[in-house]
């Protein structure tokens, strides 16, 4: 499947990529389709450019008035500075997506001072190899046509799911910062099996392959976490020592503050608008 459609990207930073990088591997677009642009940065955009062989240009002007679909990518400190510097390149009925975090699309609206289409969408940076969970949601002036077309993008790196703007917060808690978890939780891993004396090589293998299977058995089963989790729990033993020493250390309170804590700091990024 292709688009006929030309995607600008303002920002060059790490999410950019990753969704540059996903949306080449999956053919979606031609290269020459996909502009880049950035604050000011030219060695970011040559280093973009050498990877990806797509156009990156720092003339606003150029990248803004080619493409159908603009995606703000900025950090969120950065978006009221980039939009400044291409809002009067912006024409009617453009649409916008934005993948910053914590920033509604009422306040990206604003800062246009017009009635664009703006779409919200949360991927996160497994993107860069089309396994991002992204969340999407509509600004009041996006229809389901608006809807249609983040969807058909953001399906090429990864899931989708629509869900009202009000969640984002908590999309950002779970699954835009979630990777990020899980790598922190296979960092644990393979130190306790380092210290212990085993191979690190070998204990990455074993882990990677742990967090793949676990992840596909939650796909592929359709059980609940909880019902998998005990069919692998035999009373006294290796399991329930585990778990025991999580439950000990009150893991289940600590994830779940680690995933408010996100949740509060999108929010944080928001009332900063």
């Amino acid at each position: 499947m292709k688009m006929n459609k030309k995607i600008a990207f303002v920002g060059a930073g790490s999410m950019a990529e990753a969704i540059i990088s996903g949306i080449v591997k999956s053919g979606i677009l031609k290269k020459e389709q996909i502009l880049v642009t950035n604050k000011s940065n030219r060695e970011r955009l040559e280093n973009i450019k050498n990877k990806y062989d797509v156009q990156c240009i720092l003339d606003k002007e150029t990248v803004i008035t080619e493409a159908d679909i603009v995606i703000l990518a900025t950090k969120p400190y950065d978006l009221k500075e980039s939009v400044e510097s291409i809002k009067e390149f912006i024409q009617p009925g453009q649409l916008i997506f934005s993948v910053i975090a914590g920033i509604s699309t009422d306040y990206i609206t604003t800062l246009f001072g017009g009635n664009n289409p703006v779409v919200r969408a949360m991927p996160n940076t497994s993107a860069t190899i089309g396994y991002s969970a992204t969340a999407i949601s509509a600004g009041k002036y996006a229809h389901e046509v608006h809807l249609n077309q983040a969807e058909e993008l953001f399906e090429t790196i990864g899931t989708t799911v629509i869900v009202n703007e009000d969640d984002m917060h908590t999309v950002t808690g779970i699954s835009g910062s979630g990777p990020a978890y899980i790598y922190y939780l296979v960092e644990a891993m393979e130190k306790a099996a380092t210290e212990a004396g085993f191979d690190k090589e070998i204990a990455m293998e074993l882990i990677t392959q742990t967090v793949r299977g676990a992840g596909q058995m939650l796909k592929e089963t359709g059980e609940s976490a909880a019902v998998l989790r005990k069919k692998i729990t035999s009373p006294q033993g290796t399991t329930e020592a585990g778990i025991e020493t999580l439950n000990k250390y009150d893991f289940e309170k600590i994830v779940m503050k680690c995933v408010k804590s996100a949740s509060n700091r999108s929010e944080e990024l928001g009332k900063s608008e």
